[in-house]
Parts: C-alpha cells; sequence; structure tokens
C-alpha cells in the first residue's frame, strides 16, 4: 500500500463514528490517570482553619504549581464528561434509557461542581492570595473543601446509574453489582463528613481519600465493561 492510500484510509477510519466511539469510551480510563497526575501537582491543600502562613505559603509558594494543575484538571473534567456520554450511549442501546439520562444529569452536576472547586483554587493562587486579605483567603480555602464533600452526591449519583444501568441490561455480574451497590452507599456517606475534625471532617481522609478513590475505581471498572462491547454502527457521534 502506498503512503498516499494508507493516509487515505487512515482518515477514513478517523471519521467514522465507530473510531470515536471507542475512542471515547477510553475516556474513563485517561480520566483516572490525569486525576492522579493533577492531584500529585497540585499538592495537599491547607486544612480549614489553617493560619495565614499555612494559607500564603501554598497558594503564593506554590502558585505556578496550582495554575498547572488547574489546567490538568479542566481538560480532565472533558474526559468525564465524554465517559459519561459513552456511557448514555451503551445504556440507551441497551434499552435502559433512564439510567442513561442519570448518568448525564450526575455528571453534568457533578462537573459542575467540580469546576467551581477548581476554578476557587486557581483564583486563590492567580491573585487572590496575593492582596492580603487574610479572612476572604481563608473563607475560600474553607469553602473549597465544603464543595469537596457536596460533590459527593452526584459522584453517588453517577456512580448508581452505571451500577443499575448495567446490571439491568446484564453486562456486569450479581457480585460485581454489589460491589458497585457498595460503592454508591460508601460515596453518599461521603456528603455526611462535616465533623470538626479528624477522619469524618471536610478536610478528613475519607473526604480527601477515599471518596475520591470509589470514583476512580468505578470509571476504571465501568471503562472495561464498556471496551468490551463493540461499538454499534449508528451516527450518535
Amino acid at each position: 500500500m502506498s503512503a498516499s492510500s494508507a493516509s487515505m484510509t487512515s482518515s477514513s477510519s478517523v471519521s467514522t463514528p465507530a473510531f470515536w466511539e471507542r475512542l471515547w469510551r477510553t475516556s474513563g480510563i485517561q480520566f483516572a490517570v490525569f486525576f492522579i497526575i493533577a492531584a500529585v501537582i497540585y499538592g495537599y491543600q491547607p486544612q480549614i482553619g489553617a493560619s495565614s502562613d499555612a494559607l500564603s505559603a501554598f497558594y503564593n509558594g506554590d502558585r505556578t504549581r496550582i495554575l498547572i494543575a488547574a489546567i490538568f484538571s479542566g481538560l480532565n473534567l472533558l474526559n468525564l464528561l465524554w465517559f459519561a456520554a459513552a456511557l448514555r450511549t451503551t445504556l440507551t442501546a441497551e434499552g435502559q434509557d433512564g439510567w442513561g439520562a442519570a448518568a448525564t444529569a450526575s455528571s453534568t452536576a457533578f462537573g459542575a461542581l467540580l469546576l467551581l472547586q477548581i476554578t476557587v483554587g486557581a483564583a486563590l493562587a492567580y491573585s487572590i492570595a496575593g492582596s492580603g486579605n487574610a479572612a476572604l483567603i481563608s473563607g475560600l480555602n474553607d469553602f473549597t473543601w465544603a464543595l469537596g464533600v457536596l460533590i459527593s452526591f452526584p459522584r453517588a449519583m453517577l456512580i448508581m446509574s452505571g451500577v443499575f444501568g448495567l446490571w439491568r441490561a446484564r453486562l456486569i455480574s450479581n457480585a460485581l453489582f454489589t460491589v458497585g451497590v457498595v460503592a454508591v452507599v460508601l460515596g453518599v456517606m461521603g456528603g455526611t463528613t462535616w465533623l470538626s475534625g479528624g477522619f469524618w471532617a471536610p478536610d478528613g481522609a475519607y473526604a480527601r481519600f477515599v471518596s475520591p478513590i470509589l470514583l476512580l475505581f468505578w470509571v476504571v471498572v465501568v471503562s472495561r465493561v464498556l471496551l468490551t462491547r463493540s461499538p454499534s454502527t449508528r451516527a450518535a457521534w
């Protein structure tokens, strides 16, 4: 095959709906990878009620790192939304339109709260932290932790839509469904982490580590399920 023929073949395959649908089915795995990268770059955010010196050292001292993490997080949000779109089309094709609509609604709500959280952190690093207004800086820092708690509800609904939708479509086993239900319950519990300190606080280990890991685990598992399905031939993309 000549170079020109190979180029035309490649261009033709890229233009097919099946190519794009399969590509977006991998968005969940991309989301998990970039989430970890962004979290490592961002570092450990000061806890609720942190001192002015700690807040300044983080938002001013690590300004460039925080803004780079915001870029990765913003781009990664697109991966999550494409993943949710691929999940919906799969559920719709299996006759589970209701759960597909739930995936779209929950991913939209989750994405909106996540984008707000990213925006506040980036704004603090970009200029607000340099203003010297300690009360405002502390309040916005605490606000981002509160968002991390409230985001648990749409995140749990997003997990639930995939768990129940794929199970009803008989694309996952009963054992995996049980694990998914446990993940949903644990996800909802993340919205109750309002203690003043410790493991169950907004800045505690559960909200910071356990809740996000539940989403990453679920996204990777569902991505594997979606990738085992041959993309349907349709003009959905």
